[in-house]
């Protein structure tokens, strides 16, 4: 059983070793097709063949994932025709499936080339420098990278110049929102007053008539009852008192008629006296002496 085993143990490597070549073989064979298919893309695309180029650069990735230049090549292809979506997803591909540091370079080269066509002026700044960390000679990129620099340092100004207009317009809508809203109330409060006003006119008119109205029914009461107790002038003849009787007119009460006699009676003795003192100075009498 010891043997069998050691035989078994032996015997693996032997057969991995053999399945790993046979795969590497495969994938030669299959990165040879691809690049004679790259190979006829290239022929078309300076042809201006771009239909004949796209296809077989994509059965070129089709059959082996590792032909990068298939993917690099179909990535300017699509830059040239501005498709900058189509030409973003080949050079990634590129880029992560190079196998030098010169590949690498071209595809996030150019991948930083699409990201300023987007103005993704912070991805395009990441891509030139992934660039350099694979050939930091190359003046191109170093210069797109500073170029990149200054188109969003210009951006982030306008951005934010942008956002201060942003403020500028909301608060001037705000403040307009709220003197609109401010001029609503006083509208508002002035229609408040205006009805308060006409409902205590109204108020005021209907007291005063009700108050007219008191008066008069007031006074149709008091005539009633003054209908009901008659004064002592409106009694009949046969109900009055004759002592509370006013006068007539032209006739004189019982103390003028007293006053007139005494006054009478008063100028008859000074005439009886004016009388009797004419006689006493023609004959004066004689005081007979009282012994």
């Amino acid at each position: 059983m010891k043997k069998i085993l050691y035989i078994l143990i032996l015997s693996l490597p032997i057969v991995g070793i053999s399945q790993e070549n046979k795969e590497i073989k495969e994938q030669k064979q299959k990165l040879k097709a691809s690049n004679n298919l790259t190979y006829d893309a290239n022929k078309e695309l300076v042809d201006d063949n771009f239909i004949d180029a796209e296809a077989n650069y994509r059965k070129a990735i089709a059959t082996s994932n590792d032909n990068a230049a298939a993917k690099f090549n179909l990535g300017n292809a699509y830059y040239k025709e501005n498709s900058f979506g189509e030409a973003f997803v080949r050079y990634k591909q590129a880029g992560e499936t190079a196998q030098t540091k010169e590949e690498r370079h071209s595809a996030y080269h150019n991948l930083g080339n699409v990201f300023m066509k987007n103005k993704e002026y912070d991805k395009a700044i990441e891509a030139y420098k992934e660039a350099l960390r694979n050939d930091p000679s190359d003046e191109e990129t170093r210069y797109n990278l500073a170029l990149a620099k200054e188109m969003k340092k210009k951006d982030d100004q306008q951005k934010q110049n942008d956002k201060n207009n942003d403020d500028k317009n909301k608060d001037k809508d705000n403040q307009d929102q709220q003197q609109d809203q401010q001029q609503n109330k006083n509208d508002q409060d002035q229609d408040d007053n205006q009805n308060k006003n006409d409902q205590q006119n109204q108020d005021n008119k209907e007291n005063d008539q009700n108050s007219d109205k008191n008066k008069e029914q007031k006074g149709d009461e008091g005539k009633d009852q003054e209908d009901k107790n008659p004064k002592p002038g409106d009694q009949p003849k046969d109900q009055q008192d004759p002592k509370q009787q006013p006068p007539r007119p032209n006739q004189l009460s019982p103390q003028q008629i007293k006053n007139i006699l005494e006054a009478m009676s008063n100028e008859e003795k000074k005439v009886q006296e004016k009388i009797n003192g004419k006689k006493v100075k023609g004959k004066p009498a004689k005081n007979a002496k009282d012994w």
